[in-house]
């Protein structure tokens, strides 16, 4: 699944998409910690991994995601 980024915190590694749709998704800290990525910008287009409605990997959307 692929949406933008709506907010990140540096701080607490924690943020909000928004879906394509518009629906606006949180992710916590382990979400972030499970991918590569060392910091999220407003716009840009990320890749999710969801498990049920959370969010448990978030990448960039040109970045491959972990086979489950």
């Amino acid at each position: 699944m692929q949406a933008t980024v709506r907010s990140f915190d540096e701080t607490t590694r924690s943020g909000t998409v928004f879906l394509d749709d518009g629906t606006v998704l949180s992710f916590g800290a382990p979400a972030f910690d499970a991918g590569p990525l060392r910091l999220l910008r407003q716009g840009q287009r990320v890749r999710l991994v969801t498990r049920g409605e959370e969010i448990t990997y978030v990448t960039l959307s040109t970045f491959p995601v972990p086979l489950e």
